[in-house]
């Protein structure tokens, strides 16, 4: 049996971008950052940001469009690996990225505003004239 899933939450780090394959199929690529703390030896707080290239496709790549720098984020998919040829050194390179399969936003809804809300009170009765 094998199993490659990963489930990871954080903040995305940019907007997201849309991308296409060679033969034209549209991806949206996003980053997201993790971050870890543990106290040193020192008895002071230290930290680590990791960050995640995350891969989306079809209508879970339309709906990370949709998604601002800085939204937080829950993201399930499979860690995938793949290499392609560098520019700038002239040599292989591999990246790591998550292709999602599930993408929950885990933001706060905004508070409306008191004058958007419904002015009926449903604890006070009406009385008949």
């Amino acid at each position: 049996m094998y199993k490659n899933r990963l489930s990871l939450i954080g903040f995305s780090g940019k907007e997201p971008e849309r991308k296409f394959t060679k033969n034209g199929a549209a991806y949206t690529v996003l980053s997201l950052a993790t971050k870890t703390s543990w106290k040193n030896d020192r008895d002071e707080w230290e930290s680590r940001t990791e960050w995640h290239q995350i891969i989306a496709w079809s209508q879970l790549g339309d709906f990370a469009l949709t998604l601002a720098k800085g939204a937080h984020l829950q993201v399930e998919g499979e860690l995938r690996s793949r290499e392609y040829e560098s520019k700038k050194t002239n040599s292989k390179q591999r990246v790591w990225e998550i292709r999602v399969s599930s993408i929950l936003k885990l933001d706060r809804a905004e508070k409306s505003a008191p004058e958007d809300q419904d002015h009926d009170d449903p604890t006070q009765e009406e009385t008949a004239a």
